[in-house]
């Protein structure tokens, strides 16, 4: 069983056994299973997307202003109204 997760610091590869390093460590983590790496690969994606690590890396990569964030908010909203609109259409016809 391979687990993806960083390498415990030098101060605890001392201190630590290797499984109370990995008890200790909190976060995302995936099972690779009869060597098959694409998917826990799949599986790795699936639940960052989940967790919304993607979006908020996309989000930090740039300084953006409180403009630009209500900005996008706005326009995010107008999109999400727009599809809730065009859905309605299509099932109710009003």
């Amino acid at each position: 069983m391979v687990r993806f997760h960083p390498p415990a610091p030098k101060i605890l590869r001392r201190n630590l056994l290797k499984k109370e390093y990995e008890k200790e460590y909190k976060g995302l983590y995936v099972e690779v299973r009869n060597n098959n790496v694409e998917k826990a690969l799949r599986v790795l994606k699936k639940k960052i997307q989940e967790d919304g690590i993607f979006n908020e890396l996309r989000n930090r990569e740039f300084h953006q202003t409180k403009g630009e964030k209500r900005r996008k908010s706005q326009a995010a909203a107008k999109r999400r109204t727009q599809r809730a609109l065009q859905k309605r259409m299509d099932e109710q016809g009003y």
